[in-house]
């Protein structure tokens, strides 16, 4: 199972550091696997985030995530993002973004930072807006139930979320846009975090919303095909399920990958850290990602998240982590250690929790699986 899951990253991580050696050596080598190891760890929350979505559709679009969604993963958001950013943000065309980036390495790395405020405030927000949302939806299983069952009842207010996302957004544009030498350089700065912060917040919901419309159109469907499916084969005629599964699970496919886009801000920003050459930045956050796509389908295949209820909840906390880090470093630098680690904590912690709570339920003599709302402060 292992290796049938994980084969092609087993593949892609030796292909991908032997092309290091030869493109800069051995010192190429320890900076692609440096890389790759930032990217894993500052990714597996988006894992297992990932894993709750992909597990809700069929095994083609599974193979969708790991095909196409791994090429945009792969060459979009870890190659042609960076390249675009330089683009846009210095006024040049496409192939001359490459070629800066290609030969001209240090200039390359600053425009890329320079444009750190708003890709922080657009990745910050799109993050934050998924926690917001998790936390304030009230769930038959809690698990820091002393804080979730308050949220959850603060979560009836309508559009409470994107009230709090605003606020959040007007706060850093304020206090978190970087200074500039002049008043009008700071307006400019603050202006631009408040425009892509929105931006984030509109992207969020444009793409969340057309997702959450068809995968309930998607279950009303299934509800009436039991009616139907009779009347349906005795008549010739086809029920329409399939087509509208093929909506829902594009959809859920698209915010998938703008979800990915969005947690692989920190890890694109964060490897400059490392190095400044954009073939290595590919290459080592490259085989990260196929180790995040990878670990999310063996997450789905083993029913990880059926077993250890908490995981879902732990990832969610370290995506709210994520957003405030993000836009924390709008103006502030944030070790990438520091990144990595509190995910890991958090979704350690969970899992942790989880296992307690499985033992609790088989001493009582219940299945892991059930649910059960007497331990669901078992993670306090």
């Amino acid at each position: 199972m292992v290796l049938k899951t994980f084969g092609w990253s087993f593949a892609v991580t030796a292909l991908g550091l032997v092309a290091a050696v030869f493109y800069g050596g051995w010192a190429a080598f320890g900076l692609v696997a440096i890389l790759s190891v930032l990217e894993i760890s500052l990714s597996f929350d988006n894992a297992v985030v990932n894993a709750g979505i992909l597990k809700k559709m069929n095994a083609f679009w599974q193979k969708i995530f790991l095909t196409i969604g791994i090429l945009i993963a792969v060459f979009g958001m870890r190659l042609v993002f960076p390249v675009v950013i330089v683009a846009v943000s210095a006024s040049l065309g496409p192939i001359e973004a490459v070629e800066l980036a290609l030969n001209d390495k240090d200039r390359y790395e600053a425009l890329v930072t320079d444009a750190h405020a708003s890709i922080a405030a657009f990745g910050g927000m799109f993050l934050l807006m998924i926690f917001l949302d998790f936390i304030f939806e009230d769930r038959e299983i809690k698990w820091l139930a002393w804080l979730e069952r308050p949220l959850a009842k603060l979560g009836k207010v309508d559009m409470l979320s994107v009230c709090v996302a605003l606020i959040v957004l007007l706060i850093s544009a304020v206090y978190l846009a970087p200074e500039a030498h002049t008043h009008s350089g700071a307006q400019d700065k603050a202006e631009t975090v408040l425009l892509s912060g929105i931006a984030g917040l509109i992207t969020y919901l444009i793409v969340g919303g057309l997702s959450g419309y068809f995968e309930n159109k998607l279950e009303e469907d299934e509800e009436r095909e039991h009616e139907e499916e009779e009347a349906a084969r005795k008549s010739g005629k086809q029920v329409s399920a399939v087509a509208l599964a093929g909506k829902a699970a594009f959809f859920m496919f698209l915010y998938l990958e703008v979800l990915d886009a969005s947690f692989s801000f920190d890890g694109v920003i964060g490897a400059f850290a490392i190095t400044n050459d954009i073939v290595l930045m590919a290459l080592g956050l490259g085989i990260g990602a196929m180790y995040v796509r990878s670990l999310t389908v063996y997450l789905v295949r083993e029913g990880t998240l059926d077993d250890y209820v908490y995981l879902e909840h732990g990832a969610h906390y370290a995506i709210g982590a994520l957003a405030a880090i993000l836009l924390v470093t709008i103006r502030f630098e944030i070790n990438e250690f520091i990144t990595g680690s509190v995910g890991v904590l958090l979704i350690g912690w969970s899992f942790w929790s989880s296992v307690r709570r499985n033992r609790a339920l088989e001493a009582q003599g219940n299945s892991p699986g059930e649910k059960s709302e007497s331990h669901s402060s078992a993670g306090v």
